[in-house]
C-alpha cells in the first residue's frame, strides 16, 4: 500500500517544496494542510499532486479523532513564522500547542514526525552547536520553538517511532513569493534589481560594516534533499542544526544576484566596490524596530547532523543564490510571454 502522508504548511514556501520533493519520488498520496486566507499560497499548490487539502482549524481536532486514517509519516511545517510577531499567545497557540498535538499522535499511531524548528532559538548566542548553553532566543518566535524543541528532546530516550527537529538557518528558493517582508533577502534583492536597477540592504549596526552582516544561507531544495534523507533512515531522531555550515554576508548574495542577471544579458560581472560606486548597491539605515532583536552572525554547526551519516551536499551562496535567480529570471520570461 502506497505511504500516506500528511504536511502541514503545505501551500508554504518550505512545505510546498517538500510536497515537490516528495512528488518527484512518485508520491502524491499526501494531505496538505493549511491555512490559504492569504490565496496568494494557493498556487504554490497549483502544479502539485496531493490526495487532499484540509484547513488548519479543522485539522487537529479531526486528526486526533483518527478521521484520516493510518498516517506513515508528518511532516510539520506549519507554524506563525514572522520573527516580529508580538503576540505571544497567538504564537505558542500555532507554533507550541499543534506542535505537542502532533507528538501525542505520533507516539500513540507510531507515525513519523519531521518537524520544522529554527535557528531562532540560538538568538543572541555566537555558538550555534545544538546545546541549551548556546540557546537564547530573542523573541517568542524563536522561544516558541526552542520550548517544542525541549519536549523533543526529553522524549527521545522513550520514543516510539522517529522524531526529527531541524533548526532552520536562512532559507530561500522557489515558492517564497507570497511571503512579503518575510521572504528572502535574494527574492528582494532580484526583484529590487529588475525594478530599479539596484539592491538595498542593511547599513551599519553593531560592529559589522554595511552588508557585512553574516548569515548561514540555505537553498531550499538543499533542504528537502537533508529532509527527505532522514526520512530514508527512519532510525535516526533528534534535533539538528540544518545550515551549510558557511556564514557569507548579505553583500555576497547582492553581488551574486546582480552578476547572475547580468551574465544573463551578456554584461561582466561587477565587483562590490563597482557596484557601491554605481549605486547599483545602495545601503539604508537599520531599522530601530529590529535593534536588540536582530542576529548579526549565524553559522550552522553541523557535526550533529553529519555524524548520523547524511552526506547531502549544501550549495554556497555563489551557487545557490545564482541557481535561484535563473530559475526566477525564467519564470518572469514566462509571465512576459
Amino acid at each position: 500500500m502506497a505511504q500516506r502522508l500528511i504536511v502541514t504548511g503545505g501551500a508554504g514556501f518550505i512545505g510546498s517544496n517538500i510536497i515537490h520533493g516528495l512528488n518527484q519520488r512518485g508520491l502524491s498520496n499526501i494531505i496538505a494542510v493549511d491555512n490559504l486566507t492569504n490565496g496568494d499560497k494557493a498556487l504554490n499548490l497549483a502544479d502539485l499532486a496531493i490526495s487532499d487539502y484540509v484547513d488548519k482549524d479543522s485539522f487537529y481536532d479531526a486528526l486526533l479523532a483518527g478521521h484520516f486514517g493510518q498516517i506513515d509519516a508528518i511532516f510539520h511545517e506549519g507554524a506563525c513564522s514572522s520573527t516580529t510577531e508580538q503576540n505571544g499567545r497567538y504564537m505558542m497557540a500555532n507554533n507550541y500547542e499543534t506542535s505537542k498535538k502532533l507528538l501525542t499522535y505520533c507516539q500513540r499511531t507510531g507515525t513519523r514526525l519531521l518537524y520544522a524548528s529554527s535557528a531562532a532559538t540560538y538568538g543572541a548566542s555566537t555558538t550555534f552547536t545544538e546545546d541549551p548553553a548556546y540557546e537564547k532566543p530573542l523573541n517568542v518566535y524563536g522561544y516558541s520553538k526552542l520550548l517544542f524543541d525541549q519536549i523533543v528532546r526529553r522524549a527521545l530516550p522513550e520514543l516510539a517511532t522517529q522524531v526529527v527537529g531541524f533548526r532552520y538557518f536562512n532559507v530561500y528558493g522557489p515558492r517564497e513569493q507570497h511571503k512579503g517582508g518575510m521572504a528572502s533577502v535574494a527574492f528582494h534583492n532580484f526583484n529590487q534589481f529588475m525594478a530599479d536597477g539596484c539592491v538595498r540592504l542593511f547599513g551599519e549596526y553593531g560592529q559589522c560594516q554595511p552588508g557585512e552582516q553574516r548569515r548561514d544561507f540555505l537553498a531550499v531544495g538543499d533542504l528537502v534533499a537533508a529532509k527527505l534523507w532522514f526520512f530514508d533512515h527512519p532510525d535516526q531522531s533528534g534535533v539538528f542544526n540544518l545550515g551549510t555550515g558557511r556564514a557569507q554576508p548579505f553583500n555576497d548574495v547582492a553581488t551574486t544576484v546582480v552578476n547572475t542577471v547580468r551574465a544573463q544579458k551578456n554584461l561582466p560581472p561587477l565587483t562590490k566596490a563597482d557596484m557601491v560606486s554605481s549605486g547599483v548597491l545602495r545601503y539604508v539605515p537599520f531599522p530601530d524596530k529590529l535593534r536588540g532583536r536582530y542576529q548579526c552572525f549565524t553559522q550552522a554547526d553541523m557535526r550533529a547532523l553529519r555524524a548520523t551519516g547524511c552526506n547531502v551536499p549544501f550549495r554556497d551562496v555563489a551557487q545557490g543564490v545564482s541557481d535561484y535567480v535563473r530559475q526566477l529570471i525564467t519564470s518572469r520570461s514566462g509571465l512576459m510571454a
